[in-house]
């Protein structure tokens, strides 16, 4: 049954399911008004079997043999942190299931204090040991300014891209076989690809057409690296809230109260450059909100009211932090007419650059492969091998 909304003025097709309308990219509807991105969320439970016994039994199994795997070794395991809820409510798990974990965290010098902080409270009291790299922030700067200037959406891409990287090198330093990841497609969902599509040549390719310094300090993962770390090292990913029922609000408060953690704000607020994308940045310049993944995700899963969800996401704006915006063209040496000068440039898509897109999509059966062997995320093997539907 068709649903619809309006959104600015403009009567749209709404999934009769979550609260995904016809302008997120890539969307069809069946003929029950359902999208394909519910459906997708519906294969991923049947598969990871996610808040059964089941699911609970895989994930038991894949810890047991971690630990196997890990005997005699410093670590057994890699995770990535960034002071937010769901990596510090992971790591906070990996020691409670008796893991020996190294914490990475890429510092893109855009933490926020509370970020830091929040780091450093919980691996202090877990005893974890941390690893920090820090890319020089001119060169970190230069980097976002040339996403901007190329007029596409992934402002941060870059970062995404770097922990990855380094995840993965940290794990090969140490002879450790498996990364831990906080991503939980039943309270974020799975982003459009046109929202935030990112690899090595995408970034490259426009930091070498738009940037003015040399990329020295960036941790870039090339086409060579993804395969030496995927293909023939074989370090699995691992991500548990796929396996076991996750609720933020529930995370959020446990470590509240055993860590004196702090809340940020929102989703992925922990850190200003990300804000800057998410809160004003890609809303103003291209509609995208992102509230609609974890708002939709949440309908999804029956942890938020639909009609609330709809009232949040169609009646108000994201939140915007008091002086980010003026931080930000402060840092990045921009007037303010020469801000709106760049947020006036056409817009454009991934697909307009040079990627590695096309050559995943020659893979797929291979990725298939190492998404089913959790080599890769199963979310990499659906967005990054499948056709393009960019509008």
């Amino acid at each position: 049954m068709k649903k619809t909304i309006i959104k600015n003025g403009e009567e749209l097709q709404i999934c009769s399911k979550c609260i995904y309308d016809e302008t997120v990219s890539g969307i069809s509807f069946d003929e029950d008004g359902v999208c394909n991105y519910c459906h997708t969320m519906e294969r991923f439970q049947e598969e990871y079997k996610t808040g059964t016994p089941e699911g609970e039994k895989k994930l038991s199994d894949i810890i047991a043999q971690i630990k196997k795997d890990g005997k005699g070794k410093k670590y057994d395991c890699v995770i990535g942190v960034s002071g937010g809820t769901d990596s510090s409510y992971l790591i906070a798990k990996l020691v409670e299931w008796g893991l020996r974990p190294l914490a990475v965290h890429y510092d893109n010098t855009w933490n926020t204090a509370i970020a830091t902080e929040n780091i450093k409270k919980v691996l202090d009291k877990l005893n974890v040991d941390l690893y920090t790299y820090v890319i020089d922030n001119k060169e970190a700067d230069d980097i976002f300014l040339s996403f901007i200037k190329a007029g596409v959406p992934e402002l941060d891409a870059s970062t995404d891209l770097a922990i990855a990287e380094l995840m993965y090198r940290a794990a090969a330093k140490y002879k450790v076989k498996y990364i831990f990841e906080g991503h939980s497609y039943i309270t974020e969902g799975i982003a459009p690809l046109s929202n935030m599509y990112f690899d090595g040549k995408y970034i490259q390719s426009i930091h070498k057409k738009f940037g003015k310094l040399p990329m020295q300090t960036y941790p870039l993962m090339t086409f060579g690296h993804f395969m030496k770390w995927t293909v023939f090292k074989q370090i699995k990913k691992i991500r548990p809230f796929w396996y076991i029922n996750y609720s933020k609000e529930e995370a959020r408060e446990y470590l509240e109260k055993e860590f004196g953690w702090q809340y940020y704000g929102g989703h992925h607020l922990e850190n200003r450059i990300v804000a800057m994308q998410h809160s004003y940045y890609n809303y103003r310049k291209y509609g995208i909100d992102n509230r609609n993944l974890s708002l939709a995700a949440g309908v999804r899963s029956g942890l938020l009211d639909r009609e609330a969800a709809i009232d949040e996401f169609y009646n108000h704006e994201p939140y915007l932090e008091d002086g980010l915006l003026d931080y930000f063209k402060e840092r990045m040496h921009l007037t303010d007419e020469e801000f709106e000068s760049l947020m006036k440039t056409p817009n454009k898509r991934y697909t307009e650059y040079p990627t590695y897109k096309k050559r995943f999509q020659r893979m797929r059966p291979l990725f298939y492969i190492l998404a089913k062997a959790n080599l890769v995320p199963m979310s990499f093997y659906v967005k990054y091998t499948a056709k393009d539907k960019v509008e």
